[in-house]
């Protein structure tokens, strides 16, 4: 293998539900077909003899695809549900409880509930910062690691670091319980892009150990051993939204971000990639299905009627900027 965030917030809405839901959240999911679109961006010529202003197309060359490159939670694998679990295990096994909760609640441990969290992984990237965040809200919580609420940062970071680094490996439990499969059309995918000779990457925000262990066990060892380049949450200082860990690959793959294509699934996603230069298809999910997606070049359900050609054909539909 080649190579192998903090956003402000306004003042939230979110309300933790006190206990998971066995159902998922209701959503109106978009039109099931694809919704493409087609960017066209003008640039303003001034015409030295007439002394007027127009405005022409820009005749820069269409990109053309050379780089793949996939997100993996939400993208490779349906797997927020499993997070929310990890994480709900991790606070019941150090017997995480906030002050804020009501006085019933406070004598149980910490639960982030379905519609919560949805709303929680699709605002902000990366564990460490969906829980500094969480607790920075509703009061920095009592466990079984600190008998009092921790004031000092680096108690706070090390209770953070405590509680991911369990979460992380209850994670990794559950993917290789083998009830996990990839998402339709995904493998397919990434196999005509390799047989085309495109570069191929996957670039996650997630820690670096459960995204290797995903990658093992869904894709298989072979195509991750194949990977053109492979990126996580720890390779880069920022999360996504920051465009940090796009720029990085196309810096690594050799591969300029106007010939890279990107598949997402979240809006969060979608604004590194765009920041970075590059188009993005987004695969929704049904907690982002409801997301703003305007920036994509193209929306789909899920991957198993898309093939190569057909994203050679939308990048090349997308005119640049000169």
């Amino acid at each position: 293998m080649a190579c192998s965030s903090m956003i402000t917030l306004s003042r939230p809405t979110l309300s933790p539900s006190p206990s998971s839901s066995s159902t998922a959240p209701s959503f109106l999911p978009p039109n099931p077909l694809c919704h493409v679109t087609t960017l066209r961006r003008f640039r303003t010529v001034r015409s030295k003899s007439l002394g007027s202003t127009k405005k022409q197309l820009s005749v820069s060359a269409s990109a053309s695809l050379q780089a793949l490159v996939f997100d993996c939670d939400g993208v490779i694998l349906e797997s927020e549900h499993l997070h929310r679990q990890a994480y709900n295990d991790a606070f019941a096994h150090f017997n995480v409880r906030c002050p804020s909760s009501s006085s019933d609640e406070s004598q149980q441990p910490l639960n982030w509930g379905i519609d919560f969290y949805d709303q929680l992984q699709n605002r902000i990237g990366g564990g460490k910062p969906k829980m500094r965040w969480y607790f920075g809200e509703h009061g920095w919580p009592i466990s079984t690691i600190f008998e009092k609420p921790p004031e000092a940062d680096e108690d706070r970071v090390k209770l953070i670091d405590t509680l991911q680094d369990w979460k992380t490996e209850r994670y990794k439990e559950i993917i290789k319980s083998g009830t996990v499969e990839p998402r339709p059309g995904v493998l397919r995918l990434m196999d005509e892009a390799k047989a085309a000779g495109k570069k191929l990457a996957v670039c996650s925000a997630a820690t670096k150990s459960s995204v290797i262990l995903c990658l093992e066990n869904l894709i298989g060892i072979e195509r991750f051993q194949s990977l053109d380049c492979f990126l996580a949450g720890d390779d880069v200082k920022e999360k996504k939204p920051d465009p940090s860990i796009y720029l990085t690959a196309s810096n690594r793959l050799g591969v300029s971000p106007r010939d890279c294509l990107v598949v997402e699934d979240s809006v969060i996603g979608l604004q590194a990639a765009t920041r970075a230069g590059m188009s993005c298809v987004i695969t929704y999910t049904s907690s982002t299905a409801e997301q703003d997606f305007k920036d994509a070049i193209a929306i789909y359900p899920d991957l198993s009627n898309l093939r190569l050609k057909d994203l050679e054909l939308l990048l090349q539909k997308v005119v640049p900027a000169s």
